[in-house]
């Protein structure tokens, strides 16, 4: 047979030079370095051959642009809104739907409310995929949002580095280290260490933020057909000087108030700590030339610790014009903890059907997570226990509410969930141009406990098929179409406490993929329609001041186009588009905080006669978007794009100077009107030198 490459080495390797141990070790180590996700179905499909509309965010446009936290990574993504609705609270969303699923290297638990707590580094991954529209056959539940793929950086068959210092507007410094080597002569085990700290104060009013993460990674060969990783990561996230819940903008009278974009309801005590600890074990081994094993498990550990202050109309009449008086303060105090664990077996191979080469994958997984929410309960304001305390005029200073006296931490909150999944996959090459994908998937889902004294006991179970088809009209176009279920257990309760039932429905999509320029540009073009049943929709108050939902039905559907690749050897291009219609209960106004349209950009380039010098402009551009505050008024904010840039110098083969701006044009504006929002940053800069070893 003929010998394998060398991962990273364009050599090939002859016959002759090779003795059997030697050979083993190459296999294996290939199979170490090339381990990735396999996109939308878990089979071996290039993202041109899938059924589905499937965004990369790499590593190297993360380091371009600066995007160090996930938010600033996914606004880079197509389609992606990041709504950032508190300072440590914020929910990613496409095609007008919350994403409520995350994958860590394929695999991953449902995010339940698709909240992420705090900043995220995003310095442990190689890449981040954005995988659009209903994926139930991905994490056993899903709905026609999508899922988000971390992908983990994984050892280098050859020992290289790189370290960077940074430093930005106000005052905001940045250090991180990433090394991989072989621990063996011949490759077959190895490892990789990152590590990052940044912390800097904010454009928001007393806000302060650091950040230190590490991760660590060991794999290599286990036996002749076996390969092994083991990997750890800790992240500590604080803040201060956060705000619970953002801005009120609606005067009683009916107009719009503007504020100075610093301005912050919090309050000079307040913090939120957040604590994140994953560890995963991974084996997989080969079953002859033609079927792979794999075995994983994945341990997450999260913990808060915040004390909050949150400001609302609570009077629902508007402030009152002239004076800005009619807000209302709350304090509160408290911490949780989510423990959860993960384990998947999947066994993917090939087989002959029809007189050709046919791919199929199988799994089974079990995952558990058990969350406690504690609250510091009758915390003293003075003499008497805290409730809506009548503040002064907006915007007020960080003192004028003492640090309450904090009363006994009581448990108001468990949830223990439990998810069993049995699923499989196969892609059935039916001609030469003409093949199928076709999977299902069963899930049964589990969850008890006690929301503020009402207990519950919920088991659901559902199969969900998926199928899609694709067309080669050239060896350079593919058409497609697919469908898939949905079916999403739900994390919200009703004005009673008890938790809704699982949202259902149906997503279709149909579309074009083309490679152009040599293959180097990949470019897509997608039409959607989803229609999810009892989707949990914000409701009201309940009588113990609460938000309660109730389940809507929604129907989305749109259009979708990406542009990504080289245009030619020295300018890297990423452009998207996104057009939707969204209709409910409330009409086309349904979820009228969803932009309907929106643009993203990233256009990168090296000097042709100078590839040491290299720089960039990147954007996002969205369309008008309103919504209701208490008071009953409609808050708005009109279209607006965002430009960021970069210039980046070699100076030396190893090492680069990059200054990146954000915001170039200084652009005002109010960055979510999803529950509340604050305004977004004014322009900053950041001054990078990273040096590679």
């Amino acid at each position: 047979m003929a010998a394998p490459q060398t991962v990273g080495n364009p050599d090939a390797v002859e016959d002759s030079d090779l003795s059997p141990t030697q050979l083993d070790a190459i296999l294996v180590v290939a199979q170490r370095a090339e381990r990735v996700s396999n996109g939308a179905t878990n089979l071996d499909i290039a993202i041109k051959d899938t059924p589905q509309s499937i965004s990369v965010v790499s590593q190297e446009q993360m380091q371009r642009f600066g995007a160090d936290s996930l938010n600033e990574a996914l606004r880079l993504a197509t389609g992606i809104q990041v709504e950032e609705w508190e300072t440590n609270r914020t929910n990613f969303t496409a095609r007008g739907f919350d994403i409520a699923n995350t994958q860590i290297d394929g695999v991953g638990l449902p995010n339940g409310w698709g909240i992420v707590t705090g900043a995220q580094d995003t310095f442990g991954y190689e890449k981040l995929e954005v995988i659009r529209g209903a994926n139930g056959l991905l994490t056993g539940v899903g709905n026609a949002a999508g899922t988000i793929n971390y992908v983990r950086k994984r050892p280098t068959n050859t020992a290289q580095g790189q370290a960077g210092l940074s430093w930005g507007s106000w005052g905001t410094v940045r250090g991180e280290v990433d090394y991989s080597t072989p621990f063996t002569a011949d490759g077959t085990w190895a490892g990789r260490i990152v590590a990052a700290h940044e912390q800097g104060d904010s454009y928001l009013r007393d806000k302060e933020d650091e950040r230190d993460f590490i991760y660590g990674v060991v794999d290599g060969q286990i036996g002749d057909n076996g390969t092994l990783t083991l990997g750890y990561s800790w992240q500590d996230a604080r803040t201060d000087g956060n705000m619970w819940g953002a801005l009120a903008f609606m005067y009683s009278d009916g107009t719009q108030a503007e504020w100075d974009r610093g301005a912050s309801t919090t309050q000079d005590w307040t913090y939120w700590d957040t604590t994140t600890q994953t560890a995963f074990v991974e084996y997989a081994h080969q079953l002859g030339a033609d079927w792979l094993l794999k075995l994983t498990y994945n341990r997450r550990d999260i913990r808060n610790d915040d004390r909050l202050f949150y400001a609302t109309d609570y009077a629902g009449t508007g402030l009152e014009p002239g004076t800005n008086l009619g807000l209302y303060g709350y304090p509160w105090g408290g911490n949780d903890e989510l423990e959860a664990d993960l384990g998947t077996a999947t066994l993917n191979g090939h087989f002959d059907l029809f007189g050709r080469d046919q791919e199929l994958m199988l799994g089974v997984s079990w995952s558990r997570s058990e969350q406690t929410n504690n609250e510091y309960a009758g915390a003293l304001c003075g003499e008497v226990v805290c409730g809506y305390l009548p503040m002064p005029a907006f915007p007020w200073d960080g003192d004028v509410v003492p640090e309450p006296v904090w009363g006994e931490d009581s448990v108001y909150s468990t949830l223990n969930e439990r998810l069993k999944r049995a699923y499989g996959a196969t892609r059935l090459s039916l001609t030469d141009r003409f093949k199928a994908v076709l999977g299902f998937n069963y899930a049964e889902y589990h969850r008890d406990g006690v929301n503020y004294g009402v207990a519950f006991n919920q088991t659901e179970n559902e199969t969900s098929p998926y199928a899609g088809l694709t067309f080669d009209f050239t060896d350079r176009v593919l058409g497609y179409v697919s469908y898939s279920d949905i079916y999403q257990p739900q994390s919200q309760s009703d004005a009673e406490g008890r938790y809704l039932d699982p949202t259902q429905g149906k997503n279709y999509e149909i579309g074009a993929k083309a490679e152009w320029l040599d293959r180097r540009l990949l470019t897509t073009l997608a039409v959607f329609r989803a229609e999810q049943n009892g989707l949990a929709t914000a409701a009201g108050y309940n009588d113990n001041n609460q938000l309660y939902y109730t389940g809507v039905d929604v129907e989305s559907k749109g259009v979708e186009l990406e542009a990504t690749g080289r245009i030619n050897d020295h300018v890297d291009l990423l452009f998207g588009y996104t057009a939707l219609r969204l209709t409910g209960q409330d009409g086309d106004d349904t979820y009228s905080w969803v932009p309907r349209r929106t643009a993203n950009l990233m256009l990168s380039a090296r000097m042709p006669d100078y590839e040491a010098l290299s720089f960039g402009i990147g954007g996002r551009w969205q369309s008008d978007i309103s919504n209701v505050e208490t008071s009953g008024f409609t808050v708005r904010q009109d279209s607006y794009a965002v430009f960021n840039g970069f210039v980046a110098w070699d100076f030396v083969p190893d090492a680069t100077l990059r200054l990146n701006v954000n915001n170039i044009g200084d652009e005002t504006y109010i960055n979510t009107l999803r529950y509340s929002g604050y305004y977004g940053a004014p322009r900053n800069y950041m001054l990078s030198l990273n040096w590679r070893f």
